[in-house]
């Protein structure tokens, strides 16, 4: 399987004023994305998932270790042809309306004429945005923010996607209409790498989750394969409740119990990192 992003025990050091000792704010993290894959780092305030995601977009570069996008060095110029990167707090022209706002990143992407029309109306259209064309920027909520923001990342057609925070004070409404966004471009074949703090939605949208504590990646794997309870067994079944009190000893051989499904039961993504943060203290 072709692999979007790659990182290979990447660390990141950062001088502080007035110390001699240096902060290690990323620790040997390794991880893999592969193509068409939504993939969400997450982790407290200070965990090192910033840090992670600026390394590979090229902002920072790594004291150890490499990051790769599309097998290009994230270092390269070159390697950020095919990404788009909204940040927690994008910032804006307040005085430019939300049409003239993606032509100017449109031609910075070396986009123009008929091309770039045509994908500004295709971009409005698609985050919802199309009533608020000719309403600027600075008017715009938080959710309508995120949402312009998403469709400047977009605006060049990015294979991959990196969002930190996309939902970051935005009411449930919005929250959800992003949540679909992302959901919709991974329909289309686009790679998603995201961080948030809000574990429900990451439970809900992604594709594979790493969590990562005090710079170090603790545990990485499917939403299947991290919230499984492997040390428990689960039956569910449909019968009388005298039926189901003698489950556990005559499920398959009783009479007038139909065994629904059985197999490990699952914790949630929100207990598994409660838990996960209890043990790192």
């Amino acid at each position: 399987m072709a692999l979007a992003v790659e990182i290979n025990q990447l660390s990141k050091e950062f001088a502080t004023p007035f110390r001699r000792k240096k902060i290690l704010a990323v620790k040997g993290v390794s991880l893999s994305i592969a193509e068409g894959e939504i993939y969400g780092l997450i982790g407290p305030n200070g965990s090192g998932k910033s840090t992670t995601m600026k390394a590979l977009l090229g902002l920072l570069a790594p004291s150890e270790g490499t990051c790769q996008i599309f097998g290009k060095d994230s270092v390269k110029v070159d390697s950020r042809n095919d990404v788009g990167y909204v940040p927690e707090n994008p910032y804006f022209y307040k005085h430019l309306t939300g049409e003239e706002t993606l032509r100017f990143y449109g031609k910075l992407c070396g986009l123009s004429g008929r091309k770039l029309k045509e994908r500004i109306s295709e971009l409005l259209s698609l985050v919802s945005l199309e009533h608020a064309r000719k309403q600027k920027v600075g008017t715009y909520s938080k959710g309508m923010l995120q949402r312009i923001g998403l469709a400047q990342a977009l605006i060049h057609e990015p294979r991959l996607l990196i969002l930190d925070e996309p939902t970051a004070g935005v009411d449930p409404v919005g929250s959800r209409e992003i949540r679909d966004l992302i959901l919709s471009l991974k329909e289309v074949g686009k790679t998603v790498f995201l961080c948030s703090h809000l574990l429900e939605q990451v439970q809900e949208i992604c594709d594979r989750v790493g969590i990562i504590f005090n710079g170090v990646l603790k545990r990485e794997g499917t939403l299947d394969e991290l919230i499984t309870m492997k040390e428990r067994l689960e039956l569910v079944a449909t019968g009388s409740p005298d039926a189901q009190r003698k489950l556990l000893e005559l499920a398959e051989e009783m009479e007038g119990i139909e065994l629904v499904s059985s197999g490990a039961p699952k914790t949630s993504l929100e207990s598994l990192f409660i838990q996960m943060s209890q043990e790192e203290k």
